[in-house]
């Protein structure tokens, strides 16, 4: 029987009761444990610009160390409000419509919070990025989950229509796609705008890969769109861009009564983002230079690994943005994508993510994923490893 005097931690009913560790830190836990090249997680394993961190020493050495404005500081939202207008032609007022976020999977769920009330409805499209469900749940909503195409992971658009419905509040899409490295086509682009026009559907649109689409594409932001830009939340990530995924630094873009909403839980949920880091990325984005050379940057990469795994037995699929490789394992094992990512880590010495850890069912397509944010040296050595296969 319990006393008074007895410690005691009540019991709690979780809100997330279908929720574990990550796969990516067990994967990258499994790979610090066997020494193995890790391309699992989504990381550079390369410094940023010396320029933005002399950038961000400034600000603090100048005392800029204290509490920001809670949407952002004003230089580095003109400065995204500028490169939004320059390159997607849509122009969004700095003071109502940008605000700085503690990374995008804060402005993710701050979105979701924001607009998503219980029994309200969220279309993702699967594999999506594991944070989108778990948000909707926290806000009383229920994820409708609509498959891209097995395969091709192109958006299907006669089942996202028949997803749609009375109680539908927003539907998330993310282009260059994590974890396939599929890019939305102005055409697909085009007809999520048709879709949506005559319904109240709020989109949310993650576009954190925004700088990394390849062989000369380009990359179709909602804010290209008006009838999307209208009823969009556009999600983009400094960390990302710049090759500090540790900042934790992004921004939301949202026409001001979005925005307005936005604010509301994001001033209690966050408050403020690093100060002398927003004053060190606003002094660096005055060069454009570092997100506009990234398309090339990054392809080198891809190039460079794609070719390397040309060499294998691992099937090559499309990449066609983002920093990810997905490869086919058909041809190389018969065991499932987990146990294969588990036996490549132990085994080859390379770390890689399951596609079905993106699914609620687990589905199985005998397919991996690599990340190529990497030096060349990391990557010569896994594909080192991987002509063992």
């Amino acid at each position: 029987m319990r006393t008074e005097t007895t410690a005691y931690t009540p019991p709690i009913t979780t809100k997330l009761p279908a929720v574990g560790t990550t796969i990516f830190s067990v994967m990258s836990a499994l790979a610090a444990e066997k020494n193995a090249v890790n391309l699992g997680q989504g990381f550079p394993d390369f410094n940023c610009d010396a320029r933005l961190v002399q950038a961000v020493t400034s600000a603090m050495e100048r005392g800029l160390n204290q509490y920001p404005p809670m949407p952002g500081v004003p230089a580095l939202r003109d400065a995204v409000a500028g490169k939004i207008a320059a390159m997607y032609g849509h122009r969004y007022g700095a003071a109502d419509e940008i605000t700085i976020t503690a990374g995008a999977t804060q402005a993710i769920i701050t979105a979701i919070l924001a607009v998503v009330r219980p029994g309200d409805e969220v279309i993702v499209l699967d594999p999506c990025y594991d944070s989108y469900v778990p948000n909707i749940d926290l806000a009383g909503g229920t994820a409708v989950r609509v498959p891209l195409t097995p395969g091709t992971f192109r958006p299907d658009f006669d089942r996202i229509a028949a997803a749609i419905g009375p109680k539908t509040r927003a539907i998330i899409v993310n282009s260059p796609h994590n974890p396939s490295a599929t890019v939305w086509t102005q055409g697909e682009m085009l007809h999520l705008q048709e879709l949506l026009a005559p319904t109240d559907v709020l989109l949310i649109s993650d576009e954190v890969y925004e700088h990394m689409v390849f062989d000369g594409e380009r990359h179709q932001s909602a804010a290209r769109f008006p009838g999307l830009a209208a009823r969009a939340f556009i999600i983009s990530s400094f960390g990302k861009t710049y090759h500090v995924t540790g900042w934790k630094v992004g921004y939301v873009a949202a026409p001001a009564p979005l925005t307005a909403e936005f604010r509301k839980v994001h001033q209690f949920n966050v408050f403020t983002v690093n100060t002398p880091m927003q004053h060190g990325l606003a002094a660096y984005m005055a060069d454009a230079a570092p997100y506009l050379e990234l398309p090339a940057f990054y392809q080198r990469k891809r190039d460079l690994f794609r070719e390397g795994l040309a060499t294998t037995r691992l099937r090559l699929l499309p990449s066609q943005g983002s920093y990810f490789q997905c490869v086919d394992i058909s041809t190389v094992s018969d065991l499932s994508e987990s146990d294969f990512c588990l036996w490549l880590t132990g085994e080859i010495g390379v770390a890689a993510i399951p596609l079905s850890a993106f699914y609620p069912d687990g589905f199985d397509q005998r397919v991996v994923r690599f990340c190529f944010a990497k030096k060349d040296e990391t990557l010569h050595s896994a594909l080192e490893r991987l002509r063992r296969l």
